[in-house]
């Protein structure tokens, strides 16, 4: 297992949490199908990682959408920050996935499992989902002067 649920910060909007939750299931599947391919390299176990890779950009794509359409919908003022940093993690998602693609060296993904993605993770959550489940449930920005 890479990620835990229990360190997984919790944010003040349960539809967001839940979201986070399925991210890990996905994810901790990715990761347990890399090591497979790791061990046992084979087309088979090839396609099993990129089928879960898929899934989980799939999932990503979904998961962003939700919160931005609902950042939107609210007038959340930093919108255009939060949804900048969705569009850099699923370009370099998109760009891993490309690496591994290329090059057949299961090192990219794993290393992005293990050193990129639990960082940026926790990070996102502690800080911009934070925030946005914040305002979603009661309307009020820090970034905003009162």
């Amino acid at each position: 297992m890479l990620l835990d649920k229990k360190s997984l910060p919790i944010v003040a909007m349960e539809f967001m949490n839940d979201v986070h939750m399925e991210d890990v299931d996905i994810i901790n599947e990715l990761f347990e199908l890399v090591l497979l391919y790791k061990k046992e390299p084979s087309a088979i176990n090839k396609a099993k990682v990129d089928q879960q890779y898929k899934e989980w950009f799939k999932h990503t794509v979904e998961h962003f959408k939700g919160e931005e359409e609902k950042m939107q919908e609210m007038v959340f003022p930093p919108y255009p920050m939060h949804k900048g940093e969705h569009d850099n993690a699923l370009a370099a998602m998109d760009d891993i996935f490309r690496k591994w693609q290329e090059s057949g060296d299961i090192m990219i993904l794993k290393t992005y499992l293990i050193e990129t993605l639990p960082t940026w993770l926790n990070n996102h959550i502690q800080t911009m989902d934070t925030v946005t489940a914040m305002f979603f449930k009661t309307g009020m920005s820090p970034c905003s002067i009162h």
